[in-house]
């Protein structure tokens, strides 16, 4: 159930990229997400993310984290008009409560608390894309020459919580086959079954813990000078997706130093489409950050593509 959570290497197009050209193709979108105002361009943005996140053969996982999303979403939409009384198209005059006035509810203030939901969802579908295309390993290695001890223990702790899961699963496949039913019994039997369960996989975790270390001194590390198995090479695609990135992030500075990107919700909502500007920006924009799709429908159908990048 939850192996979809973390990454799986699958022999995708869009797991092939360098891990630093993923990190920052993934921190335009976070950047762009978070400076965007308008409702139109945060919705073309989750857009493209789910595209991304389909090609990335990650839709089940997405489902997982759009049903937090989605109860988060709820909750900044209701909360939102209550709290916010800044518009000025009132459509629902509420009663008087202690400590919060009068509960007008403005359409601005709902229309604030939808956009702000919308751009939720697209960061929580950026955290979700950087979990379908980034080894961990590789992401941590790429700072191991800076930090190596540091970036040691995040690996490790990073790796835990999915193997803890495995382990768990695995576990309690093991009790049921003994003819543990986790589902029958009152509250405190079921409670005094899953305590087995945890210490169990306690145990599990210290040997693991040891494996590691005798692991670790077998390799002799802190002795010397760390050496590297295996590089990341740059390759022309890799070039094209950092392009794309900076390119689109410039349109963006550009855009938004002239308005293109900026929305006002109080106290009346701007027109959704200003002018010419606004689509003409928001197509170069997500035309730029549109690469990394593009080239991995290309690998698929063109075998001189896939031959060049």
């Amino acid at each position: 159930m939850f192996d979809s959570f973390f990454y799986r290497p699958k022999g995708l197009f869009l797991q092939s990229f360098h891990p630093a050209t993923v990190l920052v193709y993934l921190m335009v979108l976070l950047i762009l997400s978070l400076v965007y105002d308008h409702p139109l361009y945060l919705l073309m943005l989750f857009f493209l993310l789910a595209l991304l996140i389909r090609e990335a053969d990650g839709v089940a996982a997405w489902e997982g984290f759009m049903k937090a999303g989605v109860f988060l979403m709820l909750v900044v939409m209701v909360v939102n008009p209550l709290v916010i009384r800044a518009g000025r198209t009132i459509i629902l005059h509420g009663p008087e409560v202690p400590f919060l006035g009068k509960l007008d509810i403005s359409m601005e203030a709902l229309y604030f608390g939808a956009v702000s939901s919308l751009r939720l969802l697209v960061i929580i579908s950026i955290f979700c894309l950087y979990n379908l295309m980034i080894d961990p390993d590789k992401i941590l290695n790429l700072f191991a020459r800076v930090a190596g001890r540091s970036v040691l223990v995040i690996t490790l702790a990073t790796r835990l919580f999915p193997t803890m899961v495995r382990d768990l699963q695995r576990i309690r496949e093991v009790q049921q086959l003994r003819g543990v039913d986790f589902d029958t019994g009152s509250l405190w039997q079921r409670a005094r079954k899953y305590s087995g369960l945890y210490n169990v996989l306690l145990l599990s975790s210290l040997e693991g813990a040891m494996e590691i270390a005798e692991s670790m001194q077998a390799r002799a590390f802190g002795s010397g000078r760390r050496s590297v198995y295996s590089r990341n090479l740059l390759r022309p695609r890799d070039f094209f997706c950092l392009g794309g990135s900076v390119l689109a992030l410039l349109a963006a500075v550009w855009g938004l130093h002239y308005g293109c990107g900026r929305y006002s919700f109080y106290p009346e909502a701007d027109l959704l489409i200003k002018d010419r500007a606004t689509l003409v920006v928001l197509f170069v924009v997500v035309s730029y950050l549109s690469v990394p799709l593009i080239l991995s429908k290309g690998w698929k159908h063109c075998r001189f593509l896939q031959s060049k990048i």
